[in-house]
């Protein structure tokens, strides 16, 4: 798979993109798809490059409360949900707290502060930004999965867009780890609509559909078996028939 086929970005002039309030659009399938894909949008996008590399890997942990509410309330198709989770961005040693809301709209929230490197309990600064922001107790969290992941970031070149491009996920929860070997998930981040997006219509072309993907939930359906996860199982599924390998899967009966 080669990526010098972009052009390239740093990290500092991303900022005009953030899209901390946006629509998020996902895509799954196989990876042999991937290196047509990005040969029809190399003129569209820049890539993101840090230190020379734009295959960057990324770790996050998961929070949840003791009886597991913000899993079941996804599972169980609530809406106004929120996911607290820390994100440590490895190339750059870059570590946050963030908080997510995804709105009866439709539409994703994120707020966040910066954390230090390797932190695993929460300071009495971030006990105070979870308080204020999600309806669950801080005392009450605890971590509940953790996962690690490879992430090509691109840019539109009119800076309306950012995709994320993720591979080589793996999900951990105590000494249970999962490999989802050969899947790639697509995040489209936009404020709005998809109508003119080049890697959209790309996907399209492809006959590649939308549809949603939330590591958090598919990664603890994976490892935590005695979790309630009926809504999960078929997905679970079609993810075993697109990467097509029942070797590094968790098969749900």
């Amino acid at each position: 798979m080669n990526t010098d086929i972009f052009d390239s970005i740093k990290l500092e002039e991303m900022d005009e993109v953030k899209l901390m309030n946006r629509t998020d659009t996902k895509y799954w399938f196989n990876i042999e798809h991937l290196p047509e894909l990005l040969l029809a949008i190399k003129d569209s996008y820049f890539i993101l490059k840090i230190s020379g590399q734009t295959k960057l890997p990324y770790t996050t942990t998961y929070y949840d409360t003791s009886k597991n509410r913000m899993f079941a309330e996804h599972h169980n198709g609530k809406l106004n949900r929120y996911k607290v989770r820390r994100r440590v961005y490895v190339s750059s040693g870059i570590s946050f707290l963030e908080l997510k809301f995804k709105s009866n709209k439709g539409r994703t929230i994120k707020k966040r502060v910066a954390a230090n490197f390797g932190q695993r309990t929460f300071t009495a600064e971030e006990r105070v930004f979870i308080n204020q922001l999600v309806p669950f107790n801080c005392n009450d969290l605890r971590l509940s999965l953790k996962n690690k992941f490879t992430r090509l970031t691109l840019v539109s070149k009119n800076f309306k867009e950012r995709c994320t491009i993720d591979l080589n996920l793996q999900f951990q929860k105590s000494d249970k780890m999962v490999s989802l070997d050969d899947l790639v998930i697509v995040e489209i981040k936009s404020e709005g609509s998809l109508s003119g997006s080049p890697l959209a219509r790309a996907l399209r072309d492809k006959r590649i559909k939308k549809s949603g993907f939330s590591k958090y939930c598919v990664g603890r359906t994976l490892t935590d078996s005695e979790l309630k996860r009926n809504a999960f199982k078929n997905k679970i599924r079609k993810i075993e028939k697109t990467i097509q390998s029942k070797n590094n899967l968790y098969i749900i009966n």
